[in-house]
């Protein structure tokens, strides 16, 4: 397995190349937690997901609540229930936290990082799910942009997250390399034109991707990454 001792610095990427991450799946396998979460929150709600949910997943919280409970719904009320399910969602996850993280992510991102390497986030998550997830796992600051679904107007499965990712990298979307887990995540990357590396936490096959993953010791990665060059 090629390790981040084995290359020289900054070799494992060409120049002119980004990497840009997907959060839940990908930095934090929470699809579970996620899916346990809204079950016990509609229950305590009496109220029923109607084979929704799990449809919904990886979307972002207004259109979830909006599914889930009703499009009659105050701005407010969207966002309030949006707020108590993640909060629900943080008290599950702290105690089990480090279970989840997804093997090889927390060496692989400082090893980037340190390398000078472009990395950006873009997830469909909560802002204060992101800073959770980030000092939870001791990745806060090692990504120059970071995007979340409130940011762009369309969240995943458009492309406009990672458009703005790219752009806020300074970086071609064709020269970025995305790490996805859903199916709509994976199809925002590929509309925007960047690389697509399946990360196979949620689903068990992507033959869409140019490479497919169970995590960041996969030995496989390292040298495709080391093989890709970037479009000019």
């Amino acid at each position: 397995m090629l390790s981040f001792r084995q290359v020289k610095n900054g070799s494992f990427l060409a120049p002119g190349l980004a990497l840009i991450f997907d959060m839940d799946g990908v930095l934090i396998d929470s699809m579970e937690t996620h899916t346990r979460t809204w079950g016990l929150y509609l229950e305590r709600l009496g109220v029923q997901d109607k084979g929704l949910l799990h449809l919904m997943l990886g979307k972002r919280n207004d259109d979830i609540v909006r599914a889930l409970l009703g499009d009659g719904l105050s701005e407010m009320e969207v966002f309030d229930h949006g707020a108590a399910k993640e909060q629900l969602y943080r008290d599950l996850m702290g105690p089990a936290f480090d279970q989840h993280v997804v093997s090889g992510v927390r060496e692989f991102v400082r090893g980037a990082a340190e390398k000078g390497i472009p990395l950006g986030l873009a997830t469909n998550a909560e802002p204060l799910n992101v800073d959770f997830v980030l000092e939870r796992t001791g990745l806060e600051g090692k990504f120059q942009s970071v995007v979340d679904g409130h940011q762009v107007e369309n969240p995943k499965p458009s492309p406009d997250i990672y458009l703005e990712a790219a752009r806020r990298l300074g970086v071609a979307p064709a020269n970025c390399i995305v790490f996805e887990d859903s199916p709509g995540g994976m199809k925002a990357a590929q509309d925007a034109g960047a690389r697509l590396v399946a990360v196979l936490t949620m689903i068990s096959e992507a033959p869409q991707a140019r490479l497919a993953i169970p995590d960041f010791n996969d030995e496989r990665l390292l040298p495709w990454l080391r093989s890709q060059t970037p479009l000019p």
